[in-house]
């Protein structure tokens, strides 16, 4: 057996492992690292894992950067994935698990929009497929590193979330999300702590601010000007600063907190905002602020 690398930090892994629900963007994430120079692999069975890795050292001064997509049109693929794995670890890698995810009603959508059938569907439904594919991926996604939810996402806004993940910055140890979104297009699959602002008055109702956003300051000053407003959002950032100091002391590579309101239009982007502007002075940490609905009718 040999020696055991440390997990390499966010964004400069030797090895990425990308896998997910079909439909959610894998093949476009693949292609950013590819673009960012990558030995990027596509549909390789998990059993086949440790062979590549090996294959990428031999003969080679420079350490090759891999990415590996890995998915269920590889037969056993469940019981495949767990034991290469286990294989890779012992063998000296500490692969990064990026899983890709989106809801089903916006996988269904892509699929029909491309009248192709889902590669686990048979003779069944396309919800069917999907499914089964959620239950086969259940373990995988739980014991992922990163869980990046592409619903609502277009291609360049997937791309851009995927290089920031990866930027070859050395000295940052953690990337914090901080994303806000509207709780009627649903909460993202990817949150690993979600804030409710819907307990303040919504600036919709008031029609000379129905047209702005949070971004605007008139939106942003009526929503922090709101009794409660900076009381909650002081206690966010001291839960936020304490869980950070434990999530770099555990390894922890990329956070999402998820930031909501209705229609993620007024209150959550002015509060994520205003979170962002608050933490920005923590030391190894990039905190990127994200509009998930801002966009949307």
């Amino acid at each position: 057996m040999g020696t055991v690398r440390e997990a390499p930090a966010a964004g400069r892994g030797d090895f990425v492992l990308l896998t997910g629900m079909s439909g959610a963007g894998r093949t476009t994430a693949a292609d950013v690292l590819e673009d960012r120079g990558w030995y990027v692999v596509d549909n390789i069975p998990a059993r086949m894992l440790l062979e590549l890795v090996a294959l990428t050292e031999e003969d080679s001064d420079v350490k090759q950067q891999v990415a590996a997509v890995v998915d269920v049109r590889s037969r056993h693929f469940a019981s495949d994935f767990a034991q290469a794995m286990q294989d890779l670890r012992s063998g000296g890698w500490a692969p990064m698990v990026v899983f890709i995810d989106a809801t089903d009603a916006s996988l269904v959508r892509r699929f029909e929009a491309v009248r192709r059938p889902h590669p686990l569907q048979d003779e069944g439904l396309l919800l069917d497929g999907i499914r089964s594919e959620r239950r086969l991926l259940a373990e995988v996604r739980s014991a992922a590193e990163v869980v990046i939810d592409t619903t609502g996402y277009n291609v360049h806004q997937l791309s851009a979330k995927v290089d920031e993940l990866f930027s070859s910055e050395v000295e940052i140890r953690l990337r914090l999300a901080v994303l806000s979104f509207g709780f009627k297009y649903g909460i993202p699959l990817d949150a690993d702590v979600v804030l409710d602002l819907r307990f303040l008055p919504n600036p919709y109702w008031d029609p000379e601010l129905r047209a702005f956003t949070g971004r605007d300051a008139q939106v942003r000053e009526f929503v922090l000007s709101q009794p409660g407003a900076q009381e909650f959002i002081g206690h966010a950032e001291d839960m936020l600063r304490t869980s950070i100091r434990g999530y770099l002391t555990e390894g922890r590579r990329h956070v999402t907190v998820g930031v909501g309101c209705t229609g993620g239009k007024h209150r959550s982007v002015a509060t994520v905002e205003e979170l962002t502007a608050r933490l920005e002075d923590l030391p190894g940490v990039q905190i990127t602020g994200f509009h998930r609905d801002l966009g949307r009718e």
